[in-house]
């Protein structure tokens, strides 16, 4: 495995993240359900690990939520690639957070604009190391992959992947039909149901639990708003 799989946030060079992949997120923010994938970009300057320093940070002005998302950690470069070939470009997964300025990412919706202030900000896409196909794939394949996502130990969202709409082979194909994937290229697979707001002093926690109920990953953040 390269080191730009296993380094993937410092040496990636994209983040794509896939809009309303769960039905009941996207109906609980009132909108349609999407017949394909449809994607949107984040800067790699939006990550953040793990460290006794690392904080996401409420920008001034900003309403954000927390979604847990499953995150795809390319291998191996492709474009075009087909479904039934998919897998074989998976490095391996992630634990992530898609934070998102939801005030400015609804403005931008009504006025028919790029979402760049909704999800574009320094520390918003918090992230987990690189996490093996081998501890993944049977959970997923199954559609027992469960996100779990605590505010202050209260329970916000928790579904498995066999609500997603698109799989990720699917999700992976189309992206592929736009821009070339690269090793160390993140997709972000989208959010079940169950956002919403967070606030100065928050802890956040985000779990990945196997199909035999082990937790396979978990992430840990404090929320600051900016001063």
């Amino acid at each position: 495995m390269s080191s730009r799989v296993v380094n993937f946030v410092r040496e990636g060079k994209k983040i794509l993240g896939v809009l309303r992949n769960y039905r009941a997120h996207a109906t609980e923010l009132g909108n349609p359900v999407p017949k394909e994938p449809i994607f949107f970009l984040k800067p790699t300057t939006a990550y953040l690990s793990e460290s006794s320093d690392a904080k996401i940070v409420i920008p001034k002005g900003a309403e954000v939520h927390h979604e847990v998302e499953l995150a795809v950690v390319i291998g191996k470069n492709g474009r075009n690639i087909a479904v039934s070939d998919a897998l074989s470009h998976v490095g391996g997964y992630a634990l992530a957070l898609d934070m998102t300025a939801r005030n400015y990412q609804q403005q931008a919706k009504e006025a028919g604009l790029p979402w760049f202030k909704g999800k574009c900000w320094d520390t918003f896409a918090p992230i987990s190391e690189l996490i093996s196909k081998d501890a993944v794939e049977p959970s997923l394949q199954s559609g027992k992959l469960n996100l779990v996502l605590t505010v202050d130990g209260v329970q916000k969202q928790n579904a498995t992947t066999s609500s997603m709409i698109f799989d990720v082979a699917t999700i992976i194909a189309a992206a592929s039909r736009v821009v070339t994937l690269e090793e160390g290229d993140v997709i972000l697979t989208g959010t079940p149901e169950g956002v919403g707001p967070v606030s100065h002093g928050n802890i956040i926690t985000a779990r990945m639990i196997d199909q035999s109920g082990k937790t396979i990953s978990q992430i840990k953040f404090p929320v600051v708003a900016e001063q």
